[in-house]
């Protein structure tokens, strides 16, 4: 049975480390010090799209059958009824014996925001989006914590996350989340572009097996 997670926002405040990360979602080098006018767009666009983030996540955990061969360029993952051809999926899911799939977002606020903000103060708009950016990569990484937590108390072991779009695996595989997962609980469609709604939302497998 599919699992929501609403965590209390104050999990998300925002760190020293954030805004180094939302540089970098910037397109900063870790060397890199920004110009005192990208600073103070920062520390202002960063506070305030915290009070906007509103971090959701729904989760389901099913067995799994994965084929793969490197040497033959071969992938098929099979799971609650659903077949997925992926070389790097199947590599990543290998030896695995169950799979968690997710999806988070930080809610329709951050999106609004941007738009907002965008019409009046594209530079500012700009560090929004890559603040959105890190805010959900950081709630990702909560919820991942949590299930990581689950499946290590099963005596289990976890692999690391990977989502649609990333190597091989096709975008069109969000329709999967979408069918086993009751994603409209937390607010989360799926439009014919394969975009998400809200934007700043994530998808993804997490294997796990002994």
């Amino acid at each position: 049975m599919a699992q929501i997670f609403i965590p209390g926002k104050e999990l998300l405040q925002p760190q020293k480390s954030d805004y180094s990360e939302t540089l970098r979602y910037l397109g900063y080098h870790k060397v890199d010090v920004p110009e005192q006018s990208v600073q103070e767009l920062l520390d202002a666009a960063v506070p305030e799209l915290y009070e906007c983030i509103k971090p959701q996540g729904v989760y389901e955990t099913f067995p799994v059958q994965v084929e793969y061969d490197e040497a033959a360029g071969k992938g098929i993952v099979q799971f609650a009824q659903e077949t997925i051809q992926s070389v790097d999926l199947a590599r990543n899911l290998r030896q695995c014996s169950q799979v968690t799939i997710f999806a988070a977002t930080i809610g329709p606020m951050v999106d609004s925001l941007i738009r907002r903000t965008q019409i009046k103060d594209p530079a500012k708009a700009a560090v929004l989006q890559s603040a959105g950016a890190m805010f959900a990569e950081k709630f990702v990484d909560l919820l991942n914590e949590k299930i990581e937590d689950e499946i290590k108390a099963q005596g289990l072991s976890c692999r690391p996350r990977f989502s649609p779009g990333y190597g091989d695996l096709a975008l069109e595989t969000q329709k999967i989340f979408f069918r086993l997962l009751p994603c409209s609980r937390i607010g989360l469609s799926l439009m014919d572009t394969l975009i998400m709604s809200p934007e700043k939302s994530v998808t993804a497998f997490a294997g796990s097996g002994r």
